[in-house]
Protein backbone atom coordinates (compact mmCIF):
# COMPACT_ATOMS: atom_id res chain seq x y z
CA UNK A 1 0.00 0.00 0.00
CA UNK A 2 2.77 2.63 1.18
CA UNK A 3 4.24 1.93 -2.71
CA UNK A 4 1.04 2.75 -3.88
CA UNK A 5 0.65 5.90 -2.47
CA UNK A 6 4.28 6.65 -3.36
CA UNK A 7 3.18 6.23 -7.15
CA UNK A 8 0.11 8.14 -6.67
CA UNK A 9 2.03 11.40 -5.31
CA UNK A 10 3.54 11.43 -8.56
CA UNK A 11 0.62 12.67 -10.66
CA UNK A 12 -1.00 16.23 -10.02
CA UNK A 13 -4.62 14.16 -9.53
CA UNK A 14 -3.88 12.89 -6.17
CA UNK A 15 -1.98 15.82 -4.91
CA UNK A 16 -3.62 17.87 -2.50
CA UNK A 17 -5.28 14.69 -0.56
CA UNK A 18 -4.74 14.15 3.05
CA UNK A 19 -2.53 11.20 3.99
CA UNK A 20 -5.78 9.66 5.56
CA UNK A 21 -7.49 10.07 2.02
CA UNK A 22 -5.29 8.93 0.01
CA UNK A 23 -4.37 5.50 1.94
CA UNK A 24 -8.34 4.95 1.88
CA UNK A 25 -8.14 5.55 -1.83
CA UNK A 26 -4.73 3.07 -2.18
CA UNK A 27 -6.63 1.00 0.05
CA UNK A 28 -9.98 0.76 -2.06
CA UNK A 29 -9.48 1.47 -4.80
CA UNK A 30 -9.81 -1.38 -7.95
CA UNK A 31 -6.10 -0.29 -9.75
CA UNK A 32 -4.70 -2.16 -12.29
CA UNK A 33 -0.63 -3.25 -12.52
CA UNK A 34 1.24 -3.90 -15.46
CA UNK A 35 4.60 -3.39 -17.29
CA UNK A 36 5.77 -3.22 -20.92
CA UNK A 37 9.11 -4.11 -22.25
CA UNK A 38 10.58 -2.18 -24.69
CA UNK A 39 9.08 -1.66 -28.54
CA UNK A 40 5.78 -2.80 -27.47
CA UNK A 41 2.42 -0.89 -28.61
CA UNK A 42 0.27 0.30 -25.62
CA UNK A 43 -2.42 2.04 -27.00
CA UNK A 44 -3.62 2.62 -30.77
CA UNK A 45 -5.05 5.38 -32.30
CA UNK A 46 -8.45 5.27 -32.19
CA UNK A 47 -8.65 2.70 -29.19
CA UNK A 48 -11.99 3.17 -26.36
CA UNK A 49 -10.65 4.86 -23.81
CA UNK A 50 -12.35 3.11 -20.83
CA UNK A 51 -9.82 3.89 -18.61
CA UNK A 52 -7.12 6.56 -17.35
CA UNK A 53 -3.70 4.95 -17.34
CA UNK A 54 -0.85 6.32 -15.56
CA UNK A 55 2.67 6.11 -16.86
CA UNK A 56 4.90 5.74 -13.31
CA UNK A 57 8.07 4.35 -14.86
CA UNK A 58 10.06 4.90 -18.31
CA UNK A 59 9.21 6.38 -21.56
CA UNK A 60 7.00 6.26 -24.13
CA UNK A 61 6.57 7.52 -27.88
CA UNK A 62 3.25 8.93 -29.21
CA UNK A 63 2.16 9.30 -32.63
CA UNK A 64 -0.72 11.31 -34.16
CA UNK A 65 -1.88 12.10 -37.77
CA UNK A 66 -3.74 14.38 -39.13
CA UNK A 67 -7.04 12.75 -40.90
CA UNK A 68 -5.85 12.41 -44.18
CA UNK A 69 -2.54 10.58 -43.20
CA UNK A 70 -0.77 13.53 -45.00
CA UNK A 71 0.98 14.77 -41.84
CA UNK A 72 2.36 12.53 -38.64
CA UNK A 73 4.14 13.25 -35.77
CA UNK A 74 6.18 11.16 -33.26
CA UNK A 75 7.20 12.38 -29.70
CA UNK A 76 7.95 10.88 -26.80
CA UNK A 77 6.58 11.45 -23.20
CA UNK A 78 8.18 10.13 -19.54
CA UNK A 79 7.12 8.99 -16.39
CA UNK A 80 5.19 10.86 -14.60
CA UNK A 81 2.71 11.08 -17.32
CA UNK A 82 -1.31 10.23 -17.77
CA UNK A 83 -2.53 9.21 -21.17
CA UNK A 84 -4.97 11.59 -22.47
CA UNK A 85 -6.97 12.23 -19.21
CA UNK A 86 -9.48 14.61 -21.23
CA UNK A 87 -10.76 11.50 -23.44
CA UNK A 88 -12.22 9.45 -21.05
CA UNK A 89 -15.30 11.96 -20.73
CA UNK A 90 -16.60 13.80 -23.80
CA UNK A 91 -18.36 13.63 -27.56
CA UNK A 92 -15.73 11.34 -28.56
CA UNK A 93 -14.44 8.59 -25.96
CA UNK A 94 -11.39 7.47 -27.97
CA UNK A 95 -7.65 7.72 -27.68
CA UNK A 96 -6.36 10.10 -30.60
CA UNK A 97 -2.67 8.99 -30.51
CA UNK A 98 -0.62 5.68 -30.97
CA UNK A 99 1.41 4.83 -27.57
CA UNK A 100 4.27 2.28 -27.76
CA UNK A 101 6.93 1.65 -25.46
CA UNK A 102 10.90 3.70 -25.43
CA UNK A 103 11.90 2.03 -22.63
CA UNK A 104 10.92 -0.70 -19.94
CA UNK A 105 7.63 0.54 -18.57
CA UNK A 106 5.23 1.10 -15.73
CA UNK A 107 1.91 1.17 -15.45
CA UNK A 108 -1.44 1.60 -13.10
CA UNK A 109 -4.68 1.85 -14.66
CA UNK A 110 -8.33 3.24 -13.44
CA UNK A 111 -11.28 2.35 -14.81
CA UNK A 112 -14.03 4.59 -15.62
CA UNK A 113 -16.19 3.36 -12.82
CA UNK A 114 -13.84 3.85 -10.11
CA UNK A 115 -12.72 6.91 -11.36
CA UNK A 116 -16.53 7.85 -11.35
CA UNK A 117 -16.83 6.95 -8.05
CA UNK A 118 -13.61 8.81 -7.01
CA UNK A 119 -15.15 11.96 -8.47
CA UNK A 120 -17.84 11.10 -6.41
CA UNK A 121 -16.09 10.41 -3.42
CA UNK A 122 -13.61 12.77 -3.20
CA UNK A 123 -13.27 16.21 -3.60
CA UNK A 124 -9.63 17.19 -3.97
CA UNK A 125 -9.54 14.24 -6.58
CA UNK A 126 -12.75 15.60 -8.32
CA UNK A 127 -11.18 19.84 -7.96
CA UNK A 128 -8.16 18.04 -9.57
CA UNK A 129 -10.04 16.39 -12.72
CA UNK A 130 -11.70 19.65 -13.33
CA UNK A 131 -8.76 21.38 -13.29
CA UNK A 132 -7.05 19.22 -16.11
CA UNK A 133 -10.31 19.94 -18.29
CA UNK A 134 -9.92 23.73 -17.60
CA UNK A 135 -6.46 24.27 -18.35
CA UNK A 136 -6.92 22.01 -21.52
CA UNK A 137 -10.00 23.85 -22.52
CA UNK A 138 -8.30 27.47 -21.65
CA UNK A 139 -5.50 26.44 -23.69
CA UNK A 140 -7.21 25.65 -26.82
CA UNK A 141 -8.94 28.73 -26.77
CA UNK A 142 -6.22 30.81 -25.84
CA UNK A 143 -4.09 29.79 -28.70
CA UNK A 144 -7.26 30.97 -31.33
CA UNK A 145 -5.80 34.38 -29.64
CA UNK A 146 -2.73 34.36 -30.11
CA UNK A 147 -0.67 36.61 -32.28
CA UNK A 148 -0.59 36.12 -35.89
CA UNK A 149 2.71 35.27 -37.03
CA UNK A 150 4.37 37.60 -38.89
CA UNK A 151 6.63 35.86 -40.81
CA UNK A 152 7.20 31.74 -42.72
CA UNK A 153 9.63 30.88 -40.42
CA UNK A 154 6.47 31.95 -37.65
CA UNK A 155 4.18 30.16 -39.57
CA UNK A 156 6.45 26.83 -39.56
CA UNK A 157 7.40 26.72 -35.72
CA UNK A 158 3.75 27.57 -35.33
CA UNK A 159 2.44 24.45 -37.11
CA UNK A 160 5.43 22.37 -35.40
CA UNK A 161 3.38 23.66 -32.21
CA UNK A 162 0.38 23.14 -32.62
CA UNK A 163 0.53 19.23 -33.49
CA UNK A 164 2.26 18.39 -30.52
CA UNK A 165 1.55 16.78 -27.14
CA UNK A 166 3.75 18.54 -25.38
CA UNK A 167 5.64 21.83 -26.26
CA UNK A 168 9.36 20.30 -25.96
CA UNK A 169 11.83 17.34 -26.09
CA UNK A 170 12.46 15.60 -29.76
CA UNK A 171 9.36 15.63 -32.57
CA UNK A 172 9.58 13.72 -35.78
CA UNK A 173 7.77 15.32 -38.16
CA UNK A 174 6.00 13.01 -41.26
CA UNK A 175 5.27 15.38 -43.96
CA UNK A 176 6.38 16.20 -47.94
CA UNK A 177 7.25 19.58 -48.62
CA UNK A 178 4.48 19.79 -50.95
CA UNK A 179 1.90 19.11 -48.20
CA UNK A 180 3.47 21.78 -45.75
CA UNK A 181 3.60 24.45 -48.35
CA UNK A 182 -0.81 23.66 -49.54
CA UNK A 183 -1.15 23.87 -45.33
CA UNK A 184 0.63 27.01 -45.09
CA UNK A 185 -0.64 28.51 -47.99
CA UNK A 186 3.44 29.53 -49.65
CA UNK A 187 5.02 28.08 -51.86
CA UNK A 188 7.18 25.24 -52.11
CA UNK A 189 10.21 27.11 -52.85
CA UNK A 190 9.89 29.56 -49.95
CA UNK A 191 9.02 26.43 -47.76
CA UNK A 192 12.23 24.56 -48.77
CA UNK A 193 14.27 27.95 -48.03
CA UNK A 194 12.99 28.31 -45.11
CA UNK A 195 14.04 25.32 -43.54
CA UNK A 196 16.90 24.87 -45.08
CA UNK A 197 17.72 28.29 -43.65
CA UNK A 198 15.95 26.17 -39.88
CA UNK A 199 18.30 23.83 -40.26
CA UNK A 200 21.47 25.67 -40.82
CA UNK A 201 20.97 27.52 -37.68
CA UNK A 202 20.90 24.10 -36.20
CA UNK A 203 17.47 23.96 -35.23
CA UNK A 204 16.12 21.16 -37.24
CA UNK A 205 17.64 18.27 -39.65
CA UNK A 206 15.90 17.78 -43.06
CA UNK A 207 15.02 14.18 -44.69
CA UNK A 208 13.11 13.12 -47.57
CA UNK A 209 9.91 13.45 -46.73
CA UNK A 210 10.73 13.58 -42.72
CA UNK A 211 11.62 16.98 -40.64
CA UNK A 212 13.54 15.89 -37.34
CA UNK A 213 13.78 18.68 -34.21
CA UNK A 214 15.94 18.11 -31.63
CA UNK A 215 14.31 19.88 -29.09
CA UNK A 216 11.63 21.88 -30.13
CA UNK A 217 11.45 24.74 -27.78
CA UNK A 218 14.59 25.59 -29.15
CA UNK A 219 12.76 27.09 -32.22
CA UNK A 220 11.25 29.98 -29.69
CA UNK A 221 14.90 30.80 -28.51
Amino acid sequence: MVEIYDRLLQFTLFQGMSHADLMQVAGHTKFGFSKLTTGKRLIREGDPCTHLVFLTAGTLSVEMQSDDHACRVMEQVSAPYILQPEHLFGITQRFTATFRSLTPCNLISLDKQEVLLLLETQLVFRLNMLNIMSTETQRMRHNIWRQAPRSLRERIIRFFFSRCLYPAGPKTFYVLMNQLAADLNDSRLDISRTLNQMQDDGLITLHRGRIVIPMLERLLM
